[in-house]
């Protein structure tokens, strides 16, 4: 599935969107009209959050969303139903989560019951490429990728290896630091980062982490395959629930979908 959106907007001569979306804020009704909102207007590919108490790569927009999605108790069981249940509506889903909920949970049951729920790939940014193997193997068992990130600090040898085993996408990280709006990008090194591992790799380059106006979006250039939008799109509606959350969702990314264009 994650391969056929690539391929759609590389056809179509634009990047993939790629928004984030925390499950269960404010509560799990929201987040589904919201999911619904993002693949009517045209997502590719939507990364759903799941909460965890210690985020390493969420920046406060994220991390303050998760602790609200606790408050609600959404765990891993709750938002496996969520996709469940939008599985036949919905943009491709790939879980962004912790390794310690999918742990807990179970590794080879986590990867079983993801793919039962019609998820097609999880990120899981506190694995260490050394330290994935037992889940990188449990979801390709259960037909699910599993993007992996690359930072601008991964030293080349290293970043070779991990675009190797990365399925799905590679996500590429903009920046050091988490994730959040309130940095100025500088796309000058972001640049020659993609050049790079576009030299590594013809898997998908998708930017993340600070991404959220559509200048920003055109300023990631042809180098990429797709971008992912989080905080700004989690602001874009903080405060509302159901369709009024849905309502501003589709008011955000329409300019940011319409700078997706690559021609």
């Amino acid at each position: 599935m994650l391969d056929d959106a690539f391929v759609r907007a590389r056809r179509e001569k634009r990047l993939a969107f790629i928004p984030y979306v925390m499950a269960g804020d404010p509560d799990l009704e929201t987040t589904e009209a919201v999911l619904l909102a993002l693949s009517d207007a045209g997502a590719d590919v939507i990364e759903l959050g799941v909460a965890y108490s210690d985020p390493l790569a969420d920046g406060p927009t994220i991390a303050a969303a998760g602790q609200r999605a606790l408050r609600n108790a959404t765990h891993l069981r709750e938002v496996l139903t969520l996709a469940r249940r939008c599985r036949d509506r919905n943009a491709p889903i790939v879980l962004f989560t912790y390794y310690n909920p999918a742990y807990q949970f179970g590794v080879e049951r986590f990867a079983r019951e993801a793919a039962a729920a019609g998820i097609a790939g999880a990120i899981v940014p506190d694995v260490a490429l050394e330290e994935g193997a037992e889940l990188r193997a449990a979801l390709e068992v259960h037909g699910l990728m599993m993007p992996l990130l690359v930072a601008p600090s991964t030293p080349q040898q290293r970043a070779e290896r991990i675009v190797a085993a990365a399925t799905g996408f590679v996500y590429v990280v903009s920046r050091l630091g988490v994730t959040g709006t309130g940095y100025a990008l500088d796309f000058a090194p972001l640049r020659r980062q993609l050049a790079s591992l576009r030299e590594l790799t013809s898997k998908p380059l998708a930017v993340g982490f600070g991404l959220s106006r559509p200048q920003d979006v055109r300023n990631v250039g042809t180098l990429a395959d797709g971008v992912v939008v989080g905080s700004a799109l989690i602001d874009a509606y903080a405060g509302t629930r159901g369709q009024e959350a849905a309502a501003r969702v589709r008011d955000f990314v329409a300019p940011l979908i319409a700078a997706l264009s690559v021609s």
